[in-house]
């Protein structure tokens, strides 16, 4: 059965008319194949830190997660934002299953070291680069006919729980378990050279044209971090690799492909 690996965007999450359009679409897709889906959330977690009176710090695109943000993540990404998610799919009749990486645990984590960004170190935090994948109980969920629907935390072999960017979360769950397809959602539905501007829109994208895109600066934070997991899912030998609408996943075509 096809296996495809579907990460939702942290903005299109929140609003129900693309919710309906997303889970439809992944209705049809789970009838005649193994869905897993990881959404991100970003949006909702810096809201909540602004009722709360807390700003997070956004570095090329990642959070930096400090006592208060880790917080932030499970009340926003792991409670309310995967329960939200979790009804809305069995709504659409799908059997959904939420989970975060620390279910199992099936995703093991490390805390990332300082990065030197700009000339400027920077410490993430409680922010965990992934060390393994354990797909056991993904295969049994899907073996079961179930869509795990997956929040970005990971776990340590203490126990102690981080924020992973949900991004590089879907794309080592794409590897782990040796996806067909790998389906990054937002709600442009792609590649734009000006994102305001849809006859922008590139319809296949090449590591030569991420690093043009990067210099003339329309490839920046958030989708310059989607391409380079697209890139790495690529490498990893996931053959189809696209950023899609939540139209596009029936038709991934209509979107970007990310290519060699």
């Amino acid at each position: 059965m096809k296996t495809t690996v579907i990460k939702m965007g942290g903005a299109s999450v929140l609003r129900n008319e693309l919710l309906d359009t997303l889970w439809t679409s992944v209705a049809r897709l789970a009838e005649t194949g193994r869905v897993v889906v990881v959404h991100g959330g970003g949006v909702l977690a810096t809201e909540i830190a602004g009722q709360l009176g807390h700003t997070p710090r956004m570095v090329h695109g990642r959070r930096i997660t400090t006592d208060t943000d880790l917080k932030i993540v499970q009340w926003s990404l792991r409670g309310e934002l995967n329960g939200r998610l979790v009804a809305s799919a069995i709504r659409h009749g799908i059997k959904a299953v939420g989970l975060s990486g620390a279910d199992g645990p099936f995703m093991h984590v490390t805390k990332r070291p300082p990065w030197n960004v700009d000339g400027e170190t920077i410490d993430f935090g409680w922010v965990g680069d992934i060390v393994s994948v354990d797909t056991t109980l993904l295969d049994i969920l899907l073996d079961l006919g179930y869509v795990p629907v997956i929040a970005p935390l990971g776990i340590d072999h203490t126990g102690q729980l981080y924020n992973v960017n949900a991004d590089t979360v879907s794309c080592a769950v794409a590897e782990a378990l040796q996806a067909d397809e790998y389906l990054l959602v937002t709600e442009i539905g792609g590649i734009r050279r000006n994102t305001a501007d849809p006859d922008s829109h590139v319809s296949s994208f090449s590591a030569e044209l991420r690093s043009r895109g990067v210099q003339e600066g329309w490839i920046t934070d958030g989708m310059r971090v989607k391409i380079d997991v697209g890139f790495a899912a690529l490498n990893a030998g996931i053959p189809n690799v696209f950023i899609v609408s939540p139209e596009g996943i029936r038709d991934p075509s209509t979107g970007t492909r990310i290519m060699h």
